[in-house]
């Protein structure tokens, strides 16, 4: 069996940066997300985002690649979020996203940035 230890920092961003994920059902967004990295079992170790865009730290179990991890998450989350009116005003995701590779030994300065995703874009 293949063994890796290397995280993902994963973030994309609703359609044209609309600031649509409202903060109220954000967690919802984000405990479905866990659902689908769970699927995959591929491990969550942070969540968040922000009205325009989310992040994820996660490991990607090796037997997917993390353009169909992206491509599942984006498609699932769509049809989810459009199904049961989650965000009313939700037209998509872009098609892009970034995907950053990190050692093992960031994951808390990354857990923290993460998390920190609101206080963060307050200062941009």
């Amino acid at each position: 069996m293949a063994y890796t230890q290397i995280i993902y920092q994963i973030v994309f961003s609703t359609k044209n940066r609309e600031k649509v994920l409202i903060k109220e059902k954000r967690q919802d967004l984000f405990k479905y997300t866990w659902g689908i990295l769970k699927k995959h079992k591929c491990h969550l170790y942070r969540i968040n985002g922000v009205e325009d865009h989310i992040h994820i730290l996660s490991s990607l179990h090796p037997t997917i690649a993390l353009s169909d991890l992206v491509k599942d998450i984006k498609v699932a989350s769509s049809i989810w979020i459009k199904e049961n009116n989650i965000f009313p005003k939700f037209n998509g995701w872009q098609q892009s996203y970034g995907g950053f590779t990190y050692s093992f030994d960031k994951k808390d300065v990354l857990i923290n940035y993460i998390k920190n995703q609101e206080e963060h874009h307050k200062k941009v």
